[in-house]
């Protein structure tokens, strides 16, 4: 038996070191990203390269008041505030990225902009709540536990009942 055990270990190693396996990789890519794609860093969105300014101006904005509380009436009367609401926080990303004059209710954003998703930024409305996909992640109040504050989220969320708008060009 300790013979057998011996000859398998030699024959392990040979094979091992002989067949190149121990110089490839240990992680091989499992798919590939679209390349209009945000990623998430320890929560923070990166921006693709190639990404409009004001994608990456969103972005940015989203970055800076996500991990905040979810403050009802949050950044309307206040435009920097402690906490947002959807629609606090939906008017501050597209107002911060210069696609919004204004802050807006959640129903007001379904006339924004124009009908349909966006290659880049798509504002996803209904009476009561609103939240964007930006570069393929979604920016929502909404999430886990109810309405916990603006965060990028991973898991997807229907769209079922909303209304689809994009900025123009977006």
């Amino acid at each position: 038996m300790r013979a057998f055990l011996v000859f398998l270990a030699v024959a392990a190693t040979f094979c091992l070191s002989s067949c190149g396996w121990k110089d490839k990789p240990r992680y091989a890519v499992a798919y590939k990203a679209h390349p209009n794609n945000a990623i998430l860093v320890n929560g923070w969105a990166v921006a693709p390269r190639n990404a409009p300014p004001e994608v990456k101006r969103a972005i940015a904005a989203a970055n800076r008041i996500q991990g905040l509380p979810y403050k009802w009436g949050g950044g309307h009367a206040v435009l920097n505030d402690s906490g947002y609401d959807c629609s606090g926080a939906t008017s501050y990303v597209l107002r911060n990225a210069g696609l919004l004059s204004d802050q807006m209710p959640s129903k007001g954003f379904l006339r924004y902009g124009e009908r349909g998703r966006g290659e880049w930024i798509t504002v996803c409305a209904r009476k009561g709540h609103v939240f964007l996909v930006i570069a393929g992640l979604r920016f929502d109040t909404y999430g886990q536990h109810r309405q916990d504050g603006p965060r990028w989220r991973l898991k997807p969320r229907s769209v079922k009942g909303h209304v689809l708008r994009h900025p123009p060009g977006l």
